[in-house]
């Protein structure tokens, strides 16, 4: 990533690396994601690979497509929560891979060996990433629920 180029700001990602723990990759342009990314995660069923949409936002899970595993043989998950013009194409797991996961593949695939926790500068993500995520998340802009988010249901929560 350029000095000049900012990570996509509507995705909130967290995963572990093959050495390092479960964190937050992509904070969502939130000095703290945690609870945005609490609010919304917390709708999934408890399976390595579910999706639903929450709160104006998509919760999605899925295991690393590529079969990566930390350094103790896990399989390493990867949870977003999407926000935006995005959320709206994403409408099963499926629809997460093909839109969500090659917006991230390039700069986990960079990563995901580090011996410590990467940085977002680590993550070079390119610029279409960065321009397809920075939609607004609401009509109001405030990141807030726009009214779309329905009861959960498999996979609509």
């Amino acid at each position: 990533m350029s000095p000049d180029q900012d990570p996509p700001q509507r995705l909130i990602w967290a995963t572990r690396g093959r050495s390092w723990g479960f964190r937050f990759l992509l904070n969502g342009g939130l000095s703290d994601p945690l609870p945005d990314y609490a609010r919304i995660v917390a709708h999934l069923e408890d399976k390595p690979t579910t999706w639903c949409r929450a709160a104006g936002a998509v919760a999605l899970r899925f295991p690393d497509p590529l079969g990566r595993r930390d350094a103790s043989g896990r399989v390493i998950p990867h949870e977003f929560a999407v926000f935006g013009d995005l959320a709206d194409e994403v409408e099963s797991v499926e629809d997460g891979l093909e839109r969500v996961w090659p917006l991230v593949a390039e700069a986990y695939a960079r990563v995901w060996n580090a011996p410590k926790p990467p940085s977002v500068a680590d993550l070079r993500f390119t610029t279409r990433a960065t321009l397809r995520l920075d939609a607004p998340r609401s009509a109001d802009g405030d990141g807030g629920d726009d009214g779309r988010a329905a009861p959960c249901s498999s996979r609509e929560c």
